[in-house]
């Protein structure tokens, strides 16, 4: 379905009922940030933290992922956060095809809406909505490909880095890359 304005999309978004998920969410978690951001970040689906405040990474992984942005000149406030699924998985599992598949639409009028010139794919099933495929992260992280007009870079969602610190490295060297990226672009 095609929205005439963020705010159709938000509200549509909302009353959401197209997954078991609505069943078990406490809130529906949109997105938030800079609504002409050059930068999205897309993560997979909400956490507790998330799920109780209604916004995208407010826990530890929002926390991480904020000193991560700080390391490379960005601001929480200059980008646009969002996730693949709007309402929490339980458990905290991984959302099923289902579940992506009810809000993928939802997550490509974000981007339209947003138009960035960089999407961030916080994790492989983040990468996957995002490039149609299946990712494997150890060997695509960090490297920028340019699909219809954006560059779309897969890297670690922080909740793998909080919980294998070995992949720390490798997410400090993809948003350097990302630095990179944004210095090549002009838009830091």
């Amino acid at each position: 379905m095609i929205y005439p304005t963020i705010k159709s999309l938000y509200e549509a978004v909302m009353s959401c009922k197209a997954c078991k998920l609505w069943q078990t969410r406490q809130n529906v978690v949109f997105g938030e940030g800079d609504l002409h951001a050059d930068v999205m970040f897309i993560g997979e689906g909400p956490g507790a933290r998330e799920d109780e405040q209604g916004r995208p990474f407010v826990g530890p992984a929002g926390q991480l992922l904020e000193r991560m942005l700080g390391e490379i000149g960005l601001a929480r406030s200059s980008v646009y956060i969002a996730n693949v699924v709007k309402c929490r998985p339980p458990g905290n599992r991984d959302p099923q095809d289902d579940e992506r598949a009810a809000c993928i639409g939802y997550l490509r009028g974000q981007v339209a809406f947003i138009k960035p010139k960089i999407i961030v794919c916080l994790g492989r099933i983040a990468a996957g909505a995002i490039l149609g495929r299946d990712v494997r992260m150890m060997k695509e992280h960090g490297s920028c490909v340019k699909v219809k007009g954006f560059y779309i870079m897969p890297t670690f969602h922080p909740a793998a880095l909080l919980h294998n610190p070995d992949y720390a490295e490798y997410a400090r060297q993809d948003f350097r890359v990302l630095g990179e990226l944004l210095h090549e672009t002009g838009i830091s």
